[in-house]
């Protein structure tokens, strides 16, 4: 059977580099489509089905946090890392909080935006494989879907992106005990990095809001080992 061919959406204004990656993601098996601002990079990602998207953040006409935040409006699973210059520690939150998988700061070598694309992509086709995990878990008043990333209680539906719905499961199949926060890292993130356990409070944080209207459940955090999902 032939290999599938992965899409990936590259949006970056400098016309060098995007180039560059361009012509090197290309070489390596990869379809590269190139949009130079943050405005045609939506105008692509409404036209064509893309299996990741590799986003600049300093843009003219859109920025790579607004264009990541409209992209997750449409589609909540597509990976998206972002490459930017901005290294703060605020800034790398806001870039998960915008719905971002990674973040590769720059410079950066094309040899590691090659293994973290992969990485992601590795992941997200194992995720395709649910033989084994529940089709739902009830978690109180909610009923969460795994197949489909949605949250339900009384009629009123959440979609969640990929990665709150692979914590949300590791939580769940783990109810009522402990989830360990490095096996969580390596197992969504591939690494328990500092940047990766800080993105991890992010998404602990979001599920807890979704998780509000039922005072029965709780997350909470274990010093020094992780967290449980407390719920009937």
């Amino acid at each position: 059977m032939a290999k599938t061919i992965a899409n990936i959406l590259l949006v970056e204004d400098d016309t060098n580099l995007g180039t560059l990656l361009t012509e090197y993601l290309n070489a390596k098996g990869y379809q590269t489509h190139l949009a130079v601002n943050g405005q045609e990079g939506y105008t692509k990602f409404l036209s064509s089905k893309y299996d990741i998207c590799l986003l600049d953040i300093m843009m003219p006409l859109k920025d790579g946090i607004t264009l990541a935040k409209e992209i997750r409006a449409i589609n909540s699973t597509v990976p998206i890392i972002f490459l930017t210059a901005k290294s703060m520690k605020e800034d790398t939150i806001e870039g998960f909080m915008a719905g971002a998988d990674d973040y590769l700061t720059k410079p950066f070598s094309m040899e590691e935006l090659l293994v973290r694309i992969n990485a992601i992509l590795r992941r997200t086709a194992n995720s395709v494989n649910k033989t084994e995990i529940p089709a739902e878990f009830k978690v109180g008043e909610y009923t969460f879907h795994t197949q489909n990333f949605m949250l339900e209680r009384k009629g009123k539906s959440q979609k969640l992106t990929s990665k709150e719905a692979n914590l949300l499961q590791l939580l769940c199949m783990h109810k009522n005990d402990i989830l360990d926060r490095s096996f969580a890292l390596k197992t969504i993130w591939l690494d328990d990095s500092y940047f990766n356990s800080r993105s991890m409070d992010v998404y602990i944080a979001k599920l807890r809001k979704y998780l509000k209207d039922d005072n029965t459940i709780e997350i909470i955090n274990i010093h020094g080992k992780g967290f449980k999902l407390l719920a009937a």
